[in-house]
């Protein structure tokens, strides 16, 4: 809403009713407002406008609008996301307010430089329940795999004295962390969704041959810095910045330099001192050190990840029920209603089923710490949804002429 004096209206008003209880939504039939308070004594708020079908009845046209499509547990997380990305990059709105002397229009322009772009990348036409669970997608490895990624990442840090945290991915999946959890959803969400999808994007048009192709004699590997220098034979210097991002450590913000290096299918995350300045012999060195140790630990990684798909192919039995699956514990998250993580709308379901999901999250409210919730389409389409402990699992099955029994059968089997 462009009347910020509406809005701060709306939350004290509703505030007199509940204090315990802040208002979140505000639903008119055009309009969606939500409200977050991001911290004390600052809200965000995001304006939605409901889409619309033209409908005719009797010779004359009008609009439906379909408000049943804007869920506010999804766009509420999609704003709370906004404010966490912002301060990964540019602080809490009170420390940026404390080192300005309060100067409100240095909090503007930093609000303005970040927001102008990132509202850019947002795909709200795909927000669904993934994004309320912000959740990260972990890689299972076999001890001695494991070990070799760890030995690997303690290697790291006791190499270049610079980096105080790391964390290894391998397809979008992370391996190993010493950010916590907190930090690290919103790390790996700006990575799988938005930084790396970019750089393949890059490679394919560059291509991926090694970098280090110096003699037939010598061996190349290919690892490429993704946040760094592309070349690292450039003298100057000046074509390239690393991003700084803010990570809590014993719950005070420090900046980092966030470099990131990747080698096929593997991803080092390395968070360096931010107020050191990092120059080309750094990125050098580090080069020289990680690309032949990474291109072999990601041999070693992709191997096992073979064999782990070979034998799920070989004791699947029947692969047609779809799931999530979310531990707020460890905040992992699993999906094969989505087919990748890119939030590109890659899904194996029905819109309407992939709504459902997020429909029953919302009602999770009611069921305590366990419960369950079994619901029918009329696209014969059944979609169960189970709390207990803190984790959350929801099953999607097509199967016509099945019930209730039967479903439940299957939902106890998925679970498992």
């Amino acid at each position: 809403m462009k009347n910020v004096g509406l809005s701060e209206a709306i939350i004290k008003f509703t505030d007199t009713f509940n204090a315990d209880q802040l208002c979140d939504a505000l639903h008119t039939q055009k309009t969606r407002q939500l409200y977050h308070q991001a911290e004390q004594g600052f809200w965000m708020v995001m304006t939605l406008s409901i889409p619309f079908v033209t409908k005719v009845k009797d010779g004359t046209e009008y609009l439906e609008y379909q408000s049943d499509d804007v869920q506010d547990n999804v766009y509420l997380a999609v704003l709370r996301q906004s404010y966490q990305m912002f301060r990964l990059f540019k602080g809490s709105f009170t420390a940026i307010l404390s080192s300005s002397g309060a100067d409100v229009t240095h909090l503007k322009q930093k609000l303005d430089h970040f927001f102008s772009r990132y509202l850019l990348t947002l795909k709200l036409n795909h927000s669904d329940i993934l994004d309320v669970f912000q959740g990260i997608q972990f890689l299972p490895l076999d001890k001695q795999t494991f070990l070799h990624v760890q030995c690997f990442v303690n290697l790291i840090e006791a190499t270049f004295a610079q980096v105080k945290q790391t964390a290894f991915l391998y397809n979008d999946q992370l391996v190993w962390t010493g950010i916590e959890p907190e930090d690290m959803q919103v790390i790996y969400r700006y990575l799988v969704t938005s930084l790396l999808p970019a750089h393949l994007e890059t490679e394919l048009q560059g291509g991926s041959m090694p970098r280090h192709p110096t003699s037939p004699f010598s061996s190349s590997h290919y690892g490429r810095f993704v946040t760094g220098p592309p070349n690292l034979q450039d003298a100057s210097g000046n074509s390239w910045k690393v991003p700084k991002v803010y990570i809590n450590n014993d719950m005070t913000p420090e900046l980092y330099h966030l470099v990131v290096y990747r080698a096929l299918s593997a991803t080092v995350c390395m968070f360096i001192e931010g107020s050191l300045q990092l120059n080309l012999d750094f990125f050098k060195r580090l080069d020289i050190f990680l690309g032949p140790h990474l291109t072999t630990l990601v041999s070693e990684v992709a191997e096992h990840c073979s064999r782990q798909a070979a034998s799920s192919s070989t004791n699947s039995v029947d692969p047609s029920p779809k799931f999530v699956y979310f531990n707020k514990l460890n905040l992992a998250q699993k999906s094969t209603v989505h087919l990748d993580n890119r939030r590109s709308g890659n899904v194996a379901v029905t819109p309407e089923v992939l709504r459902l999901l997020a429909d029953i999250n919302a009602d999770k409210t009611r069921m305590s710490t366990t419960g369950e919730i079994i619901l029918k389409t009329m696209s014969d389409y059944w979609v169960v949804g189970k709390l207990s402990n803190l984790r959350e699992f929801y099953v999607v099955i097509h199967q016509k002429n099945a019930n209730l029994i039967e479903i439940n059968g299957k939902n106890i089997q998925g679970s498992q």
